[in-house]
């Protein structure tokens, strides 16, 4: 069974930082692309940044790039996906997800990851 679970969300105030976690499980995902991607109150989900099997990365933008950091730890069986979040502002504020693909492809394409874990809540206050 595909799993994809988050943690590590919570309450931060402005300018505070965040380590999320997404462990995959029922798959071959150590040779796949993973994401993470984040949906604020009535808004699309948003890409965030990729990695690949090998440890290429993508981001959304060069200020993105700035405050986050993926990285991932491919294990035998499971995978772990990290995002490391730093100067984090009210902005910020979303349902963070983590996703994979069933290749090994960068993208920040939603349509175009297969797998999705619930999400972890991320608040900042100001």
């Amino acid at each position: 069974q595909v799993q994809l679970v988050e943690s590590g969300g919570g309450l931060v105030r402005a300018g505070g930082s965040l380590r999320l976690s997404c462990v995959a499980s029922g798959h071959t995902f150590d040779s796949a692309t993973m994401g993470w991607f984040r949906q604020a109150p009535e808004k699309g989900r948003e890409f965030l940044a990729a990695i690949t099997s090998i440890g290429g990365t993508i981001y959304e933008s060069a200020s993105v790039k700035a405050r986050f950091t993926i990285s991932r730890d491919n294990a035998e069986n499971t995978v772990t996906m990290y995002l490391e979040m730093n100067s984090l502002q009210p902005e910020d504020t979303a349902v963070y997800y983590c996703a994979a693909r069933k290749d090994s492809v960068a993208t920040s394409d939603v349509l175009e990851y297969v797998y999705w874990g619930q999400g972890t809540q991320v608040t900042v206050s100001s």
